[in-house]
């Protein structure tokens, strides 16, 4: 599909992304189009985690404009945040993890509908764990919990996934079948942003790279990318 043909899901407009009318970044303009599979890279205290809380709604930006499509908003994003200890250990059925993704449409609703029971089983399925549905979630591996908070983040949306540092702490097998599973959504029309530190496997992965450095970033292709000062940084 061209890109002309393509929404634009996500726009940042000569923004200045921070806290407190203290810009981290400015001038960022950005766009993510129905489809794409964006990485985002960068050393730790560039700017990251202040983007994601920007796109998903829960920051304002400092300066100019974040504007999402139409019907997206912070809440129809399905976003998959970093996991914490407690997290892992929590105590429900991964079926119940996984409806919880709907609940920014139930409203004052008590309980799931067969439509969101149908959904959740479904995004279970692409992910290939709907046999884990009556486990506890707690009891699952890491690579497991992962793709279970994949599911989840599938419920909330079928355009935007936002990931933040989905493979950190996954052994190789692991984080590899997250990769394939995340190629399989690309691959379906799903658009990706995610945040990551595996500079190797954002350039296989990835169509493009958008790298923040220290008050300035780069946007562009993975072939601009790997041709650029930027990609340099990370050579060892």
């Amino acid at each position: 599909m061209e890109q002309r043909e393509k929404e634009c899901l996500l726009t940042c407009v000569d923004a200045g992304l921070g806290y407190e009318n203290k810009a981290i970044l400015e001038h960022f303009d950005f766009r993510v189009h129905s489809g794409e599979y964006v990485c985002v890279v960068g050393e730790n205290g560039s700017g990251k985690s202040t983007l994601i809380r920007t796109l998903l709604g829960l920051i304002k930006p400092v300066s100019g404009r974040v504007e999402l499509a139409g019907e997206l908003h912070g809440e129809a994003i399905g976003y998959l945040p970093q996991q914490t200890q407690v997290q892992k250990h929590f105590p429900a059925s991964v079926m119940e993890v996984v409806l919880s993704g709907f609940q920014s449409r139930m409203k004052s609703r008590p309980f799931h509908n067969r439509t969101e029971k149908k959904e959740a089983l479904r995004n279970l399925g692409r992910l290939e764990i709907a046999d884990l549905k009556n486990k506890c979630y707690g009891d699952l591996s890491g690579g497991q919990q992962q793709r279970v908070l994949l599911a989840r983040a599938l419920c909330a949306t079928e355009q935007l996934l936002v990931l933040d540092e989905p493979v950190t702490g996954l052994d190789p097998t692991a984080a590899a079948s997250l990769y394939d599973n995340l190629d399989k959504l690309h691959e379906e029309g799903v658009a990706i942003i995610m945040v990551t530190h595996d500079i190797a496997n954002a350039v296989r992965h990835a169509d493009y790279i958008l790298h923040i450095g220290e008050g300035d970033y780069f946007y562009g292709s993975v072939e601009t990318y790997l041709d650029s000062e930027y990609s340099r940084m990370f050579e060892g």
